[in-house]
């Protein structure tokens, strides 16, 4: 393709990724970047924590420069420019200046859309209003972190519980800014299952966030503070709002162009990241690419994925025939001192794409519980329940989750079995890990619901039992833990007298099996199936089903068979 003019448009992750790439691999190419904003191969996901100044340096925020990208990859990158129109026949792009206001016509011989998506703003009453902000640009942070420097606002309302709201919310905290959270889902972060999410929700609010679930912003009124209304009828007064209610696909440039369009507006590609138009490619947040585990169409709007999609462009223009497989949705985010990743399918998605899918939950320590510094995970995952094929994971906690999900994503992109999981030798020493890694744990427990060593059942159906007389639900946890957080309805037996004790449990029923994590709980399982009982273990134990209890009922949760009382 040598000395080819390459034209792309959107200069952040995919553009960015693509146009050093192409410069790599060709040095006579005639490379040229359009940018709507004033800067490119900025750092999106570093945003949120300039405002709280965590990242203290703008300059930091920007990955290159115009300049910088002019001087070592000999790129045209063209900031404050927009592109207003594509001419694929005579293969122009008309382009403005958004400075002078001057238009032209800019020539390629392959065009590269990287447009990204943008910030959803609600068609509501009040979104004008100057204190009513998103987060996307660089600009975007700049004006929120002026505001916050100069006007000193006591409280915010962040509307939208995904990646950018949740950080946003947590580093306004920072800023000794209160701040109310709302989310209209009854959950933050949808790529999570809720029961995973149960422990993060009790957390935000322990770090002085009022977070509001299954509550949606309708309405801002403007006055001395603005006013935000909620369709409960409930509203706050607040001194900034900030819309954080998700992206869409920036792509009406593509759809004027004629070009093909998939789910939520986004681009249409091939294998190759090919448009439907001839030599127009097309990367980022703003198409549309298949799931790696569904092979479902899907719009992944993550920085991975776009930065490997940039590349792919490259080479494929330069001759290379690279494919780009699809994504998992692999993601990790920081809540205050906490950590959540996820990757692969959760149930939501399983069930939608009509997957079988069995799951287990583990509670895991990040390393040697003997050595400082151990904290347990929850871990979740799914899986085939005829071969064991991992096809998803969750995990919430501090320490090592990001090693841990990266683990998993390897396994579900590689289509690795439990089986498999239970062999891997991973690196152990009591700082970092446990001799049984939570990941070899996690892969134990599937394999023994597999083969039968073990029956579960889950966290939702442990009301039912306990009502039901025709079944027994055993509480094998020790005498102190019972006293402390008592459940009505169940024996309790602890699991150091059950042998001893064992003709106290009614054998011609069924046994349905608890203690605090699932470990004990198992134990007393196979004590008591071995001696002729028709058992089952609760998956995740009373730690799991407490915690979910609190967050359905945050308000009253007396209802519940756990006893708790009004917060």
């Amino acid at each position: 393709m040598s000395g080819k003019r390459v034209l792309i448009i959107g200069g952040v992750a995919a553009g960015a990724s693509a146009a050093a790439r192409l410069r790599r691999l060709d040095e006579t190419a005639e490379i040229t970047i359009i940018e709507r904003s004033n800067h490119i191969s900025y750092a999106n996901c570093g945003l949120p924590y300039y405002v709280g100044d965590t990242i203290k340096e703008k300059s930091k925020l920007t990955l290159q420069s115009p300049q910088s990208f002019k001087s070592r990859f000999n790129i045209d990158s063209r900031v404050n420019s927009e592109a207003l129109s594509i001419d694929s026949e005579n293969k122009t792009v008309r382009i403005r200046d958004l400075v002078t206001g001057e238009e032209y016509d800019q020539p390629y011989d392959k065009l590269v859309l990287c447009p990204g998506a943008k910030a959803i703003v609600p068609r509501i009453d009040g979104v004008d209003d100057e204190r009513v902000m998103t987060l996307r640009t660089v600009e975007d942070t700049l004006l929120m972190k002026e505001f916050i420097l100069e006007r000193k606002p006591e409280h915010a309302v962040v509307a939208g519980g995904g990646y950018i709201g949740i950080e946003i919310a947590e580093n306004l905290i920072a800023m000794g800014v209160k701040v109310t959270l709302v989310q209209r889902p009854d959950q933050i972060l949808p790529p999570f299952d809720k029961d995973i999410l149960s422990e993060a929700h009790a957390h935000i609010r322990q770090h002085g966030v009022d977070l509001r679930l299954s509550t949606e912003l309708k309405g801002i009124r403007s006055g001395d503070r603005l006013t935000a209304e909620f369709a409960s009828g409930d509203s706050v007064e607040t001194d900034m709002l900030i819309l954080a209610l998700g992206v869409v696909p920036d792509t009406e440039l593509a759809k004027k162009a004629g070009l093909e369009m998939g789910i939520k507006g986004s681009i249409v590609v091939n294998e190759y990241m090919e448009t439907s138009v001839p030599d127009i490619y097309a990367a980022g947040d703003a198409v549309q690419i298949k799931h790696l585990v569904t092979g479902d169409d899907a719009h992944i709007a993550l920085a991975g994925p776009a930065n490997r999609q940039g590349r792919i462009i490259a080479d494929n223009i330069c001759g290379m025939k690279r494919r780009y497989r699809g994504a998992l949705g692999s993601s990790i985010i920081k809540i205050f001192d906490m950590t959540l990743a996820s990757t692969g399918l959760n149930e939501k998605t399983a069930k939608a794409a009509g997957i079988r899918y069995d799951k287990v939950y583990t509670y895991s320590a990040s390393n040697a519980t003997y050595y400082p510094g151990a904290n347990n995970m929850s871990v979740k995952v799914l899986f085939e329940p005829d071969t064991g094929v991992i096809l998803g994971a969750q995990i919430a906690g501090f320490n090592g989750v990001d090693k841990r999900i990266d683990v998993f994503a390897t396994a579900v992109f590689s289509k690795l079995t439990a089986f498999d999981l239970i062999d891997l030798d991973l690196a152990y020493a009591p700082p970092f890990a446990s001799a049984k890694d939570p990941v070899n744990m996690a892969a134990y427990v599937i394999t023994n619901v597999i083969e039968g060593t073990v029956k579960q059942y889950f966290w939702y159906e442990l009301d039912g039992h306990i009502s039901d007389p025709n079944v027994t639900v055993l509480d094998v946890r020790t005498d102190a833990e019972v006293a402390s957080q008592p459940m009505k309805g169940v024996q309790h037996i602890p699991l150091d007298s059950l042998r001893e004790r064992i003709s106290e449990v009614d054998k011609s029923k069924p046994v349905y099996v608890m203690c605090f994590s699932g470990l004990r709980s198992y134990i007393g399982y196979r004590i008591l199936a071995q001696s002729g009982y028709d058992c089952y273990n609760l998956a995740g134990g009373y730690r799991l089903y407490s915690s979910i209890m609190r967050d359905l009922d945050y308000v009253d949760c007396s209802r519940h068979p756990c006893g708790e009382k009004k917060e």
